[in-house]
């Protein structure tokens, strides 16, 4: 099969499209022909240097595709099935799986990054992450969803916990996580404030749902999020920016609001006034990932209709290069997807 490989750290340009050997399926997996993977920001900071991958690998944690065959003990799904696969791999049967906390299982690994990914013509999945993909959703919005699903979904239905006339906060809106963070609060009832870095994405954003943007370009996030709320505040800040928003996120929040966090895309240092913490009773969330659960939950919205995937471009998988390119240069609104 072709597959994209990393196999030193660096640009983009150490993405290597090259043949690899066919995957096959062992007890409990499925092969899966990959039709659609998306990119992640997780997949550039791979490709940089982490610590705890181990190269060469297939980058890709997410995956939409058929199941061709299966491996032996594996009832469901059939080949011939489409399928969504849930993003993290955990050992199913300690306290935590047990729980319905899977995202805290101690044996976890994540595709793409602890396993071969989907940035390839196929791949090998455990039975119990290959989902099935509603019937009015194609491969390509299909393949866009799993990490940013399960991550959104996770953040506000789990741990921020948005009420119906609540004021959520969202940083980054022409981010896969951003995009779609925008649509789950306003499917919870909430007033959305979305930042950007320019209007044509504000634009975007507000046709999403989106009830008033902020350019962080020319405008102070915490000034206008105080100002949209005559200075009371947000009751939520979705944050994944980090180090360049974390201050204004602080300030955005009313007394006793939330703050949750998936990411720091520029640094991981953020200044915290632990006066002002308890003072204003201030809530911080910390998020990696979420649960099979979650992305399950999540899809019957995306099955009737109430959710929808957010694309911003797709490129053949031999022009993997340039979907990191775009990522890099903050040009998408959405996710950007490889067509293997």
């Amino acid at each position: 099969m072709k597959a994209i490989v990393i196999r030193a750290p660096g640009g983009p340009e150490t993405l290597s499209y090259e043949d690899w050997p066919d995957p096959e399926p062992g007890p409990g997996e499925v092969l899966i022909r990959v039709r659609a993977a998306g990119v992640n920001h997780l997949d550039l900071f791979m490709r940089r240097g982490l610590p705890d991958v181990r190269l060469p690998v297939i980058p890709g944690g997410d995956v939409a595709g058929e199941v061709i065959a299966v491996g032996p003990g594996v009832a469901t799904p059939l080949p011939g099935t489409a399928v969504i696969v849930s993003p993290v791999i955990t050992c199913g049967h300690c306290r935590w799986c047990l729980a319905g906390a899977d995202n805290f299982c101690p044996e976890q690994r994540q595709f793409g990054r602890n396993v071969h990914g989907g940035y390839a013509e196929l791949c090998v999945v455990p039975a119990v992450n290959a989902l099935p993909k509603p019937e009015n959703l194609d491969f390509v919005g299909a393949g866009s969803l799993p990490v940013v699903v399960t991550t959104v979904w996770h953040m506000l239905a789990k741990l921020a916990r948005v009420q119906p006339g609540e004021t959520v906060l969202v940083l980054g809106a022409g981010s896969g996580v951003g995009s779609m963070a925008i649509q789950v609060s306003k499917l919870f009832g909430a007033r959305v404030l979305a930042t950007a870095g320019s209007d044509a994405k504000l634009e975007r954003a507000l046709a999403l749902g989106a009830d008033a943007g902020i350019n962080h370009s020319r405008q102070d996030i915490a000034r206008e999020a105080r100002r949209l709320t005559d200075g009371r505040g947000v009751d939520v800040v979705f944050e994944h920016v980090g180090e360049a928003t974390w201050e204004h996120s602080l300030r955005s929040l009313r007394r006793g609001g939330r703050i949750v966090t998936c990411g720091a895309t520029t640094g991981n240092r953020g200044k915290l006034n632990l006066d002002a913490l308890f003072w204003n009773n201030t809530q911080i969330l910390g998020n990696r990932m979420g649960t099979k659960s979650d992305l399950l939950e999540a899809l019957r919205f995306f099955a009737d209709g109430r959710l929808h995937p957010v694309v911003d471009t797709t490129y053949p998988l031999a022009e993997a290069v340039k979907a990191h390119q775009r990522l890099e240069a903050r040009e998408q609104f959405g996710k950007v997807v490889l067509l293997p």
